[in-house]
């Protein structure tokens, strides 16, 4: 039942932000415009999906070698591709398919696997920060307007005061936050009480295990490798968006600064519990696109257009990849069978 609540919750978030998104939209016009895309564009974004899914299962490999696993480039990258199938249907299931899927084909323990997807994860999140500083350093002005402005409108119904309201509010926590710590940290007492709390416990646990993931490069036959091959993920991830600003008239002037724009934006998007960032995605970039020079409604016909265009993507291909496992998962049963039967 509570599998079942949280997905319902999941799909009537990602309806209602839909609805937010299209409800003044022309879905006609708007699939006639994507339909007379160049779709050479289309495949070659694509192939760098499918490139930057190979470059991960290649980057797991690396952390599974230490443990004593290396299982094949094929079925690392059919796990991968599984798990994120799934994560289109059931949102947070992508990690708990993908090792599970990695079991069934080379019998790594799913322990063991799972803990190296929560470690490569640490890197991901430590990227994604150094791009978001990144372009908030080359785009400062853009983004800072964004953000006040889309978020000022919401707490304030849209009035002028909702900027001043959200920076004088925004200051007000990180003031409480900081007296909190300074209050804690002095108080040994109260510091004791909170390290008994579940919720403490469960925080310090959380933050010790990514400190463990970032230190347990030490232990990867080449960590120079690993971090390459992080960058190279994050590098496919960039291009797969920026390639299909030149597949539609509206947007194939954008600069790269606006790829980069797309991609930290659209990462924050995909964080909403939702399938594959449903809804979020499209709010978020078909909004911060109108600082490109793009109307609302082209911004979000781009929106839609990139991630629509890797979600049917994946689903195809992890369809095929969740084949793939079935296929040899009933041929390793099938032929200890066959093995036993009596040589005539």
């Amino acid at each position: 039942m509570k599998n079942v609540l949280r997905y319902a919750i999941s799909l009537a978030l990602a309806g209602g932000l839909l609805w937010l998104v299209f409800k003044d939209m022309d879905l006609a016009a708007m699939l006639d415009r994507l339909q007379q895309a160049d779709w050479r564009w289309i495949a070659l974004s694509c192939s760098l999906v499918l490139m930057a899914h190979i470059t991960r299962a290649w980057r797991w490999q690396m952390l599974l070698e230490p443990l004593g696993h290396r299982p094949s480039l094929f079925d690392a990258t059919t796990s991968v591709l599984t798990g994120y199938f799934a994560n289109y249907i059931i949102p947070r299931m992508g990690e708990v398919t993908r090792c599970g899927t990695l079991y069934k084909l080379e019998k790594v323990p799913v322990n063991l696997s799972f803990g190296t997807v929560v470690a490569e994860r640490v890197f991901d999140v430590l990227t994604l920060l150094v791009l978001i500083a990144l372009n908030f350093l080359l785009e400062f002005d853009r983004l800072s307007t964004f953000f006040l402005d889309f978020f000022g409108s919401k707490v304030s119904g849209g009035e002028p005061q909702g900027t001043n309201f959200l920076l004088i509010g925004f200051g007000g926590i990180v003031l409480l936050i900081t007296i909190g710590v300074v209050f804690i940290l002095t108080n040994k007492s109260l510091r004791e009480k909170l390290l008994q709390n579940a919720i403490i416990i469960k925080i310090a646990t959380f933050l010790k295990g990514m400190l463990e993931g970032v230190l347990s490069i030490r232990k990867l036959r080449s960590p120079a490798l690993f971090i390459f091959s992080t960058l190279l993920i994050w590098v496919f991830y960039y291009l797969i968006s920026y390639v299909l600003f030149f597949s539609i008239p509206e947007t194939s002037t954008l600069g790269p600064l606006a790829g980069l724009t797309i991609l930290v934006i659209g990462a924050i998007g995909m964080t909403a519990p939702t399938q594959g960032g449903i809804g979020a995605y499209h709010l978020l970039v078909g909004n911060v696109m109108i600082l490109y020079g793009l109307t609302q409604k082209d911004g979000i016909t781009l929106a839609t257009f990139v991630h629509g265009t890797q979600m049917l993507f994946m689903l195809a291909v992890g369809a095929l990849a969740f084949l793939v496992v079935l296929l040899k998962n009933r041929k390793s049963t099938t032929e200890p069978a066959l093995s036993e039967q009596p040589v005539s």
